[in-house]
């Protein structure tokens, strides 16, 4: 009898301390993606922007992870001066750097600039020239992320990861160990059902061209999941124990209202102790005028 207590005991105790509740937050971090910013916005934009960045802050995120086109500078018609697109990065720039969040940019198609004639001929350079290199990879807390550059141009054609950061890619995962777990950020998706499913069109534009290659560079490596953009909607697909996140977009359809039924809004992650990944869509509030 007097064992029997005692166990009923140790359980209340387990109960009452969390000895069941669900491991504890590692990491927390937003997705933002796809918010396009553009001079003929006026401020309704921005200020939807700063709306959605209010409620990142209150998530308490430990840093932001911007999925691309950011910035209408190239794809919405013909190219703009470098001078309005220098303008338009300024905003980028200032207003992420004013939420006293770490935050780690993804280059999106219409975040390029394109002026051969005057060097600009990869389409990053200005991005660069305001966050660094177009790709590149930090750790947080064990976990290896690696922000990918997938709208550059090969003789693919499409929408690519160049040859040149895939051999620096395989250059970096050969000094990770092949049990840490791995998160990528592209804003190209790697795989997305929206446009073959709904509108029976497969275009490497709507998917990286040559996303076997990279994920052929990941085999062996304890990828966990891809968060992409670009679509504007909402999408999750499990492929072999990978998990791949078309994470909406900030502006939805382009600040016109909801696209296809995804509201405004971005992508809350947590990991936890155990490496374990979850998510949730947070439609922050934002109503078209």
């Amino acid at each position: 009898m007097g064992k029997r207590i005692l166990i009923l005991g140790i359980v209340c105790i387990c109960v009452i301390s969390g000895c069941f509740a669900k491991p504890p937050k590692k990491i927390r971090f937003a997705f933002m993606t796809d918010i396009h910013l553009n001079k003929a916005n006026g401020n309704d934009r921005y200020n939807g922007l700063l709306q959605a960045i209010d409620k990142v802050k209150k998530s308490k995120v430990d840093f932001i992870v911007i999925g691309g086109d950011v910035v209408d500078v190239s794809g919405m018609g013909k190219n703009m001066g470098k001078r309005d697109a220098d303008s338009l990065y300024v905003v980028y720039k200032e207003t992420f750097d004013k939420t006293g969040i770490e935050y780690y940019p993804t280059i999106g198609n219409h975040d390029r600039y394109f002026d051969k004639e005057n060097g600009f001929v990869n389409g990053d350079e200005i991005f660069n020239s305001y966050f660094g290199k177009s790709y590149y990879t930090f750790e947080k807390k064990g976990v290896r992320f690696f922000i990918i550059n997938s709208v550059q141009s090969t003789d693919k054609g499409g929408l690519s990861v160049g040859d040149e950061q895939l051999g620096w890619l395989k250059g970096e995962l050969s000094n990770v160990s092949k049990t840490t777990p791995i998160i990528v950020s592209t804003h190209v998706p790697v795989y997305s059902l929206y446009y073959p499913v709904v509108e029976g069109t497969y275009k490497f534009v709507d998917v990286i061209a040559n996303y076997k290659e990279l994920l052929k560079a990941f085999e062996g490596y304890n990828l966990k999941l891809v968060l992409q953009g670009h679509q504007h909607l909402h999408e999750e697909m499990l492929l072999q124990d990978v998990q791949y996140i078309t994470g909406d977009a900030v502006c939805a359809g382009w600040w016109g209202g909801a696209f296809h039924g995804t509201e405004e809004g971005f992508l809350e992650v947590e990991i936890d102790k155990k490496d374990e990944i979850t998510w949730e869509y947070i439609d922050y509030g934002w109503t078209p005028r």
